[in-house]
């Protein structure tokens, strides 16, 4: 049995997906039962739990082979996050500790090798420490910048012709899509367990800088859009003023600062890489 969390998500769906396609049988961990309807009518066997809750999560983790993790984003407007994030971890760790999966595969991120000075990516680097510690085998999936964080951004950026970034011009980013990081975790899963603890890194097709990512655009958009790398500080005010929390705001910003210092990135040459180019996720975000 594998469990999948985040399935009302992006890479979980595809996970569950993936794995259901390929004959696997699959427990989705939902909040409510009525999101778990449709998983049910797939084949799936439906476990109700928040994941904060650790006897409710450690259930829903009983008996599994595998079991797909994943750390919810903080909210929007969220405040008080190093507490909230500790409270979490330790929930997450320790139903993993109490129910012994065969195996776990957490969606981690590249710089989670750092332990501080990443924005939300700090607290990636903690729960890895505290699964770790579990004695759980487990594969940390480290991956690249989500192409779909582009999404939000893309009518504003052809309506104006410009696409804004905190990005210095000069630094790459590898960029991947969240299809395909749940299907690379769905392999993972599939594979079973290493020994110990391993880490595995994804990318996309290429790593690409800020004026990379706005020629993709063009071509898709047919027109030209600038690239334009702004300073952090107008990133935090860009953000609150579409309604983050100055918590929420300064974390990403701290997390971009790590990306244009080349604090964060892969650790070494062992990458595996989605399929899933920037022009076709592009493509799909206008429809």
């Amino acid at each position: 049995m594998f469990v999948v969390t985040g399935v009302t998500g992006n890479t979980g769906s595809i996970v569950a997906t993936t794995l259901l396609a390929a004959g696997k049988p699959v427990r989705v961990v939902v909040r409510d039962a009525a999101k778990g309807e449709p998983w049910k009518a797939k084949g799936a066997e439906v476990a109700i739990a928040e994941i904060s809750d650790r006897k409710a999560f450690a259930a829903a983790l009983k008996g599994a082979t595998g079991a797909y993790i994943l750390q919810p984003p903080f909210a929007w407007n969220a405040t008080g996050i190093p507490a909230e994030r500790a409270a979490l971890t330790e929930s997450i760790a320790g139903a993993v500790a109490d129910a012994q999966p065969g195996h776990v595969v957490f969606l981690s991120s590249i710089g989670a090798d750092q332990a501080s000075g990443t924005g939300p990516v700090k607290y990636l680097h903690a729960l890895e420490a505290k699964l770790t510690a579990t004695g759980v085998p487990a594969t940390f999936l480290r991956a690249g910048f989500f192409m779909e964080n582009w999404a939000p951004m893309v009518k504003g950026a052809i309506d104006g012709g410009a696409l804004y970034y905190a990005w210095n011009p000069d630094v790459s980013v590898p960029q991947v899509a969240t299809e395909d990081i749940g299907k690379h975790a769905a392999k993972l899963l599939v594979e079973g367990p290493p020994k110990d603890t391993k880490i595995s890194q994804l990318s996309g097709p290429a790593s690409l800088t800020l004026a990379e990512t706005a020629a993709a655009l063009s071509k898709v958009a047919g027109k030209e859009i600038k690239a334009v790398s702004v300073p952090l500080e107008a990133m935090i005010g860009s953000l609150t003023g579409m309604g983050a929390s100055k918590d929420v705001a300064e974390a990403y910003a701290e997390m971009t600062g790590a990306l244009n210092e080349g604090r964060m990135k892969f650790s070494s040459d062992d990458i595996a890489h989605g399929s899933t180019s920037l022009e076709a996720k592009l493509k799909t975000f206008l429809g």
